[in-house]
């Protein structure tokens, strides 16, 4: 975090967490705040998938608020993942409204965003324009949260890796790669 630290008078970094659905993005996010509230850092959350039942931290702006998953489902026959994408595409008509809080808020150092598992969600749909938007207005990263015990079968690796890269290339936005649940996995299919 101490890097990606913006001097005074700049915008508050943006860190947007992605991954494939179950990779651990929103525990991911969880440290992340409660590290970034140990040294005292200023900042926001944001939570972008419409689907979760609970967050383990505590979100600034919630799309939750504003869109409702089930209702959206019900009311347009959607199937779960139709269901998480027309909500977030109509939350993104709406972004503008987002980015105009985050610029009217006192001295953030970092705004984090949790997304949904859909990751081809913001590649390859209107709720892409989230990070574009995101990305032309404030100092933007993004991290591809890969799920280590997952990732021992070469084909899931080259899955995530191949998501990563096509984030990469879609965004053109600095991309970090966090292997997460390293704890439950053994080194050795590494070698």
């Amino acid at each position: 975090m101490e890097r990606l630290h913006v001097e005074a008078g700049y915008s508050s970094v943006i860190i947007i967490v992605v991954g494939m659905a179950g990779s651990g993005k929103t525990t991911f996010l969880r440290r992340l705040v409660c590290h970034t509230q140990a040294f005292n850092l200023r900042g926001y959350v944001l939570n972008l998938d419409p689907a979760v039942m609970t967050l383990p931290y505590g979100a600034n702006i919630d799309i939750r608020d504003t869109v409702h998953y089930k209702e959206v489902t019900s009311e347009f026959n959607l199937g779960p993942n139709g269901g998480i994408l027309t909500p977030l595409n109509l939350f993104a008509t709406k972004f503008d409204e987002v980015i105009s809080i985050i610029e009217r808020a006192d001295q953030l150092d970092y705004v984090l965003v949790d997304t949904p598992g859909q990751i081809e969600i913001f590649t390859w749909s209107a709720s892409g324009a989230i990070i574009t938007k995101f990305a032309s207005t404030f100092p933007t990263v993004i991290t591809y949260v890969v799920d280590t015990p997952r990732s021992a079968s070469p084909v899931t690796f080259m899955s995530n890796m191949l998501y990563a890269f096509s984030i990469l290339y879609k965004t053109r936005l600095p991309l970090f790669l966090a292997f997460n649940k390293i704890d439950m996995a053994q080194h050795q299919f590494a070698l």
